[in-house]
């Protein structure tokens, strides 16, 4: 079991490698290709789309149909191949088909490493969160090595720096900027095609995992109908709505950073080099380690609703840091590690009230619900509104000079604002039926 332990763990980071690798960069590297709003907002919705299909079809189908491992081997086989070809076409059709296609079949695959995960584990309390602590670093490891990736190694030679300190220092501080960080952007989603294949063939090495038959009598259908029917209840549907909101601001998030970090301090942006960009907001996974070990405590002391009213405020602390302090380089690295707080007290601590306050014939369903707007409804909305926002709303040209200028104070007021309205709905209006979070943390 501890070897397996370890395989489990490898396949978590090669999964969340992948992801990892291409988008936190894919923001500015979409308009940096000359695709419109519109078209932007269809390749960034191809994930949400993919997770829409997955929960109603997809993942199920896999469940009740393949060995686990085997169809993570043709889903990465197929994935790595068609995100590695989108670092070498540059049009809008050839470009979107082949992330639909990556995504349609990488999305499944989340919830088929952790379905290999649970059926191979002896202890799933004690051994799942290793294994998936393998995912969190895989992310990491995705943006740091860009950190040397993502150089200008011209000005590196031209510096001629004197010693292994120095040539360090040099290749550190000369990120790629403007066209050339562009055209080096394209090794992301190489990372994440060769990842992805290797990924496939150590599939192969995994645990068999046969298909669950499905229960006499189950339907799926049915499933979701029962899951639509627990909106009925006015605390449910808050918390839906909520969880809407603060999927869309998390991927504002994901939408605007990068652009606003690469962008100049003449431009409003932060001004932090290109290769610094992928680490910088990997700094939110590294944060996610803490904050879990002290969500229970948090659960504990705070309960289900001051505990998810953090995580939605600690949005609207983040993108306020944007807003008015954009100027302060410093403070805008710290401020990433809210991402694990944002993570944590609101998206994990949904999973664990789910998981909690349902029974277990309706655990799956209520899962399933909220994933739908996590995964799905929340990001299709900010994939398709924050293409638009950024480049018409807030953005103009400048009178003097025609060049594009971007009011990012006004543009993260947006989130902002969203989040605390979340916020104070969630406060005011999610009041559910006693439920001992001690049980939930122990159970």
């Amino acid at each position: 079991m501890r070897s397996n332990r370890s395989k489990l763990f490898v396949m978590m980071l090669l999964e969340f490698f992948v992801w990892g690798a291409w988008l936190p960069l894919i923001y500015g590297y979409l308009p940096g290709l000359g695709f419109s709003a519109t078209e932007q907002a269809w390749i960034l919705n191809a994930f949400p789309i993919a997770a829409i299909v997955g929960m109603f079809f997809s993942n199920q189908f896999a469940d009740r149909n393949f060995a686990a491992e085997k169809f993570l081997a043709f889903s990465h086989l197929i994935g790595g191949i068609s995100i590695l070809a989108c670092g070498f076409v540059t049009t809008f059709w050839p470009f979107f088909i082949l992330m639909l296609i990556h995504c349609l079949v990488y999305v499944p695959t989340i919830s088929i490493t952790n379905s290999i995960s649970f059926a191979n584990i002896e202890d799933a309390k004690k051994d799942f969160p290793i294994v998936r602590a393998g995912g969190t670093i895989g992310w990491v490891l995705a943006a740091w090595p860009f950190t040397f990736i993502l150089v200008d190694w011209e000005s590196v030679n031209a510096a001629n720096p004197e010693g292994l300190t120095q040539w360090l220092g040099t290749v550190l501080s000369s990120g790629l900027q403007g066209d050339d960080l562009l055209t080096a952007t394209k090794w992301t989603y190489i990372a994440a095609g060769v990842a992805s294949l290797a990924l496939a063939a150590f599939s192969f090495t995994l645990p068999h995992t046969p298909p669950k038959k499905a229960v006499e009598g189950e339907s799926d259908q049915m499933a979701w109908l029962s899951a639509m029917r627990l909106l009925r209840s006015p605390f449910i549907l808050v918390l839906w709505l909520v969880t809407f909101a603060d999927s869309f601001v998390h991927n504002c998030y994901f939408n605007w950073t990068g652009r606003f970090l690469s962008a100049s301090v003449e431009d409003g942006g932060v001004g932090i080099p290109g290769n610094w960009i992928m680490p910088v907001m990997s700094v939110g996974q590294v944060a996610e380690f803490g904050t879990m070990l002290v969500l229970g405590v948090a659960l504990k002391k705070l309960g289900w609703r001051w505990t998810m009213v953090i995580g939605v405020l600690g949005h609207a602390v983040r993108f306020g840091a944007y807003a008015y302090f954009p100027q302060m380089q410093a403070l805008i690295i710290l401020i990433q590690v809210l991402h694990g707080v944002c993570y944590a007290f609101f998206f994990a601590t949904v999973y664990i009230f789910v998981d909690a306050y349902f029974p277990k014939d309706a655990r799956s369903s209520a899962q399933g619900l909220f994933n739908l707007m996590i995964l799905g409804i929340g990001a299709l909305a900010a994939n398709s509104i924050c293409p638009y926002l950024f480049d018409s709303v807030f953005s103009s040209a400048d009178a003097e000079s025609g060049a594009k200028m971007t009011d990012y104070h006004g543009l993260f007021m947006v989130p902002l604002l969203c989040a605390s309205v979340a916020a104070i709905l969630l406060a005011l209006l999610f009041h559910p039926p006693e439920v001992s979070t001690d049980d939930a943390v122990e159970n």
